[in-house]
């Protein structure tokens, strides 16, 4: 009778286990979706790798920058693994763009440019599956409403004459402007060096 309890509870807990890595790996591989050729508002991407967060205000550029915001940029973690075992952006990649207004100028450490409230949020995707006709598979899409008050649920592509030509013509791999991203560009097919903490000089 023991013997047939321990069989089963084994058993339990091997279903259990192969129950959540499913779960895991579904979870893993859920990173976009696409629906009827638009793309359904990603969450949980606060919890992907951070690449960085460039910002072109208004201030230095005489009052009429072109993304006046802080850019927060993360990539989803299967794709971080590919960029730095390979130095490629996987077919699949997503990379979303949290927008945020500059907020104070000033603070205790001194005058600058500190981040405000979140006012939009943006997302590119490489798919050979769902934009074979975009130049490198590359899509963008916006989900900021127009008062930047709130988010739509989904958005359409932007026409490819909105944003790839200036990809092509000035980003340094693939569409995407590692130029300005020391995570990405440092953690280029550097494998575990990419991590962060491995190497002790700052190259």
């Amino acid at each position: 009778m023991m013997r047939n309890i321990q069989k089963r509870l084994v058993l339990i807990s091997v279903g259990v286990a192969l129950f959540f890595q499913f779960i895991g790996s579904a979870y893993a591989e859920g990173f976009y979706t696409m629906i009827d050729g638009e793309l359904e508002r990603p969450t949980g991407y606060r919890e992907w790798v951070y690449v960085g967060t460039p910002l072109t205000p208004n201030d230095m550029n005489n009052g009429k920058a072109a993304f006046p915001e802080f850019h927060n940029v993360y990539i989803d973690p299967k794709s971080w693994g590919h960029w730095k075992n390979t130095g490629e952006f996987r077919d699949g990649t997503i990379l979303i763009k949290e927008l945020v207004g500059v907020g104070s100028k000033a603070a205790v450490s001194g005058n600058g440019y500190f981040q405000g409230d979140f006012v939009g949020l943006e997302a590119t995707i490489k798919s050979s599956e769902h934009f074979p006709d975009e130049l490198g598979n590359w899509a963008y899409f916006s989900f900021s409403t127009p008062d930047h008050q709130s988010l739509t649920d989904s958005a359409s592509a932007f026409p490819k004459e909105a944003c790839n030509a200036c990809h092509l013509a000035s980003a340094a791999d693939d569409f995407v402007f590692t130029q300005y991203y020391p995570v990405l560009r440092m953690g280029k097919a550097a494998g575990m060096d990419a991590i962060g903490g491995v190497k002790s000089n700052l190259n």
